[in-house]
C-alpha cells in the first residue's frame, strides 16, 4: 500500500468514529431524554388481536356453533409493582397461595413477555375487574371467543376447541402459548379454516395502567382475519330430533342424501351437552363424562362396531346376481334353517317354500342366503379364492375400511381377510360350510352406523355412492376436495339392484318391517335386522331409504341390546323418514312410544 493509500484509510477511519461518537451523542442527548421523560408516564404494549373462530351453519342456514365474548386476564410481570394483593384476590375470586403460583408461573415464563395469568372470564364478570385494573400495574384485560351451541346438539360430530400443548406448538409455528385449537371432529378436521389469522396491536399505556392510544399512529398494526364460515350437510331440525328420541337409549342414527353423500344427521346416544366441553369448566366437565358408565363420549355412529345382522342379506343377494350363481326366481327350500353335515346352522323362521330372491328379502330368510353364499364360495376352484373375490365386492361397498369421513375418529370396521381363517383354521382346512355365519351378516363381520347408512345410500342409487362428508361448504365455497367429489362404483350390474329394491319395497308393504310405511304417496324401501351380541340381548337394526325413486334419504339405525329390528330401529327409522320429507309427524302415539321408552 502506497502513502496515499494509506492516509486515505486512516481518514476513513477516523471519518466512521466521529459519525458514530455524533449519532450515540444524538440518543444519549435527544432520544434516549426523550424516552426517559416518555417512559415516566407511558410504556408500549402489544395487544394480540385473536380472530372470531368461523360459525358453523345447517344445510338451512340455522347456526349450529356461534361464538361468545370472554376475556383473559393477563401479566407482564416487569410491569408488577407493590400492589393490594388482597384487594385483587378478592376481585378475582382466589386467595393469595393462588396468586403467587400464578405470578410464579408467569415469570417462570418470561419477565418481559405477557402470560395468561387467569384465563376465559365470562364477560359479565370481566365487567368489575376492568374498571378496577387501573390499580394494578402489569396487568391487563385480552378479549377473545368462545364456542356456543344454540341448540347442544351434534357434540360428537362438531368436537372441541382446546389450549394448545407444547408438542402443538413444536410442530406448528402458528400456534403460541395459550392458543386454542380444534381437538376433534369439525373443529379439528377443519381447524385451518376456522380459526383465521391473529393480529396485533401496538398500544400506550400510562402508569395507571390505563390505555393512552396507539403507538406510531398504529402503522405497526395488523387486523386480524376472522376464520371462514363453514355450511355443514346436516338438518339441525332433523338432529335434534333423533337425539330426542334416543335419549335413554344407547345406539346411533345416521341418515344420508344418496345423491350427495352430505351426512343429514348423524346421532350417538348417550351423548352430552356441547357446552359442558366449552371454557373454565371443560377439563372438570371431560373428566366427569370420561368417567361415565356410560360412556358419552363415545362416538358410536363412528366407532361402534356391530354385526351387520340380516341386512347383510341384501348384499349376498347382489353378489349372487353378478356372480351369476343365482338370478330372481332361483328358489331354495327353507326347513326352519340352513341343513349341512346332520345340523341346522343356523336356524330360520319356517317359511312357505319355495323361497326366491324377492320373498327372502322380505321375510329375511336364512336358508336362501347361506345357499347363495355357499355357491359364491364353490364356484371357484378353492374356497380360498371363492372368498377373497366375495370380499372384493363386500370392500367396494366400504365396508372393513374407514370410508374417509370428515370427521375424526372413524374406525374401520372389520371384513377378515382370508389368511385369518388360515392362522385359526390352517390352510386348506375351512370352507363355505365352516364360516357360513357370514352368510346372514354375523360371525367375524364387523360394521359401523356410518357404513351402513352408506350402504343403505349405495343401494339407493342402484350401485355407487360419494364418501359421506359432514361439510359441504366453506366460507360458500362448494367442498373441492377430490375426497367427497369421486363418484365410487361397486361393480354389480346397476340391474341387480333393482331386483333387491323391489324386495326392500316389498319388506316394508308386506314383510318384517311392516309399520314403517306412514305415507300412500312415499314408497319406502328397507330391511330389518337383529345382531346377536355375546353380552347380552341382541341389537335391533334398520336400514331403509325413501322415496324408492329419486331417494332423498338413507338411513341406518342401531339401538343396543332390545331385541329385534322391527320392535325399536324400525319405528324410529319411520318417523326420521317422515320428519325428513313431510316436516311433520303423523303418528304421534309411535312417537310417544320412543320417547318415553327407557331402554337401559
Amino acid at each position: 500500500m502506497n502513502l496515499s493509500d494509506r492516509k486515505i484509510t486512516i481518514v476513513v477511519i477516523f471519518l466512521t468514529v466521529g459519525v458514530i461518537f455524533l449519532l450515540r451523542l444524538f440518543y444519549i442527548q435527544v432520544v434516549d431524554d426523550q424516552w426517559k421523560i416518555f417512559a415516566a408516564s407511558a410504556s408500549e404494549r402489544v395487544i394480540t388481536e385473536y380472530p372470531s373462530r368461523g360459525l358453523i351453519y345447517d344445510r338451512k342456514g340455522d347456526i349450529v356453533v356461534s361464538n361468545t365474548a370472554i376475556y383473559d386476564l393477563m401479566v407482564l410481570p416487569r410491569d408488577v409493582s407493590e400492589m393490594d394483593t388482597s384487594a385483587f384476590c378478592r376481585l378475582l375470586g382466589i386467595d393469595k397461595d393462588q396468586f403467587n403460583e400464578k405470578l410464579q408461573k408467569a415469570k417462570a415464563y418470561s419477565r418481559y413477555k405477557p402470560s395468561i395469568f387467569e384465563k376465559q372470564i365470562p364477560a359479565e364478570a370481566y365487567t368489575s375487574i376492568a374498571e378496577n385494573l387501573h390499580r394494578f400495574s402489569g396487568f391487563y384485560g385480552q378479549p377473545r371467543t368462545l364456542r356456543y351451541y344454540p341448540k347442544a346438539a351434534s357434540a360428537h360430530n362438531l368436537g372441541y376447541v382446546s389450549e394448545v400443548t407444547p408438542s402443538i406448538i413444536e410442530s406448528d409455528r402458528y400456534y403460541k402459548r395459550g392458543d386454542y385449537i380444534g381437538a376433534s371432529g369439525v373443529e379439528s378436521i377443519y381447524e385451518k379454516p376456522l380459526r383465521g389469522n391473529r393480529g396485533k396491536r401496538y398500544v400506550l399505556v400510562d402508569v395507571h395502567n390505563n390505555e393512552k392510544g396507539s403507538y406510531a399512529d398504529g402503522q405497526y398494526d395488523t387486523s386480524a382475519v376472522a376464520g371462514k364460515n363453514l355450511t355443514s350437510s346436516i338438518d339441525l331440525a332433523l338432529q335434534v330430533y333423533g337425539e330426542e328420541l334416543m335419549v335413554n337409549k344407547r345406539g346411533s342414527i345416521v341418515a344420508i342424501e344418496p345423491a350427495t353423500g352430505e351426512i343429514l344427521c348423524m346421532v350417538t346416544n348417550p351423548g352430552y351437552d356441547p357446552n359442558l366441553l366449552v371454557g373454565r369448566v371443560r377439563g372438570k366437565n371431560y373428566g366427569k363424562l370420561n368417567a361415565d358408565t356410560l360412556k358419552p363420549l363415545f362416538n358410536r355412529a363412528l366407532m361402534a362396531k356391530y354385526p351387520p345382522g340380516s341386512t347383510f342379506k341384501l348384499i349376498q343377494g347382489l353378489i349372487g346376481l353378478q356372480e351369476e350363481v343365482i338370478d330372481e326366481n332361483t328358489t331354495f327350500t327353507c326347513r326352519g334353517g340352513y341343513y349341512f353335515g346332520g345340523r341346522v346352522r343356523p336356524r330360520c323362521h319356517a317359511h312357505s317354500n319355495p323361497v326366491n330372491l324377492g320373498f327372502s328379502i322380505q321375510t329375511s330368510c336364512n336358508a336362501y342366503y347361506c345357499n347363495v353364499f355357499k355357491r359364491v364360495l364353490d364356484k371357484y376352484p378353492t374356497s380360498e379364492e371363492g372368498y377373497n373375490k366375495w370380499r372384493e365386492y363386500i370392500s367396494a361397498f366400504g365396508l372393513g375400511s374407514r370410508l374417509m369421513v370428515d370427521l375424526t375418529s372413524e374406525v374401520s370396521g372389520f371384513v377378515p381377510e382370508s389368511t385369518y381363517y388360515d392362522r385359526y383354521y390352517g390352510r386348506n382346512r375351512w370352507n363355505g360350510h365352516t364360516i357360513i355365519s357370514l352368510a346372514i351378516g354375523q360371525g367375524e363381520l364387523g360394521v359401523t352406523p356410518i357404513q351402513m347408512a352408506n350402504f343403505s345410500a349405495t343401494i339407493a342409487n342402484r350401485g355407487w355412492f360419494y364418501t359421506p362428508h359432514y361439510i359441504k361448504e366453506i366460507d360458500g365455497e362448494p367442498l373441492s376436495d377430490s375426497t367427497y367429489t369421486t363418484k365410487h362404483h361397486v361393480a354389480i350390474d346397476a340391474v341387480h339392484f333393482e331386483k333387491v329394491v323391489d324386495g326392500m319395497f316389498r319388506v316394508i308393504e308386506s314383510g318384517t318391517g311392516r309399520g314403517v310405511r306412514f305415507s300412500p304417496d312415499i314408497d319406502v324401501c328397507g330391511k330389518t335386522g337383529t345382531a346377536e351380541n355375546p353380552h347380552g340381548k341382541d341389537h335391533s337394526i334398520f336400514i331403509a331409504f325413501a322415496p324408492k325413486d329419486n331417494p332423498k334419504i338413507a338411513i341406518a339405525v342401531y339401538v343396543e341390546n332390545v331385541g329385534f329390528g322391527s320392535t325399536w330401529a324400525a319405528p324410529i327409522t319411520s318417523l326420521m323418514i317422515e320428519k325428513f320429507l313431510t316436516d311433520t309427524i303423523t303418528r304421534p302415539h309411535i312417537e310417544a312410544r320412543i320417547k318415553n321408552a327407557d331402554l337401559l
